[in-house]
């Protein structure tokens, strides 16, 4: 399994990386971990929030769904949806193939000045260990 260390993760198996900052906010892009998609399978089905939702940290944001189960995903960070990656309704598939990049669900625009949204999710070794003890 790789976890990127250029990103954070939290215990529910996703992950969340600073796009960048501007006039409204820092944008986090948020996935699901290679972990979890292994262990979901081949995915068949994604359901996503829309742009302009409000999310909070914990709360589930969608859903991916396998030949084994259904999974909801949930936002690491509060804010507002900016973005959700279209090209999974039609390739769900591309979340297996590419969780860290072209596997990508949604973005959200965390409003403030700037400081890492992410900086209270486990980092790649934490959540690494943390694989590796369940």
């Amino acid at each position: 399994m790789s976890t990127p260390d250029d990103r954070r993760y939290t215990d529910q198996h996703e992950w969340a990386l600073v796009q960048g900052s501007g006039g409204s906010g820092t944008v986090v892009r948020i996935g699901i971990t290679d972990h979890a998609q292994d262990a979901l399978g081949d995915i068949v089905f994604v359901q996503l929030p829309a742009v302009g939702e409000e999310v909070g940290p914990g709360n589930a944001i969608g859903e991916v769904e396998s030949t084994k189960s259904v999974s909801d995903v949930y936002s690491p960070v509060a804010g507002t949806v900016s973005a959700v990656n279209e090209a999974l309704s039609d390739a769900p598939e591309t979340i297996n193939a590419d969780p860290y990049g072209d596997g990508w669900l949604v973005e959200v625009t965390v409003a403030g000045d700037g400081g890492d949204p992410t900086a209270d999710l486990l980092d790649a070794a934490a959540y690494e260990a943390l694989v590796d003890a369940s």
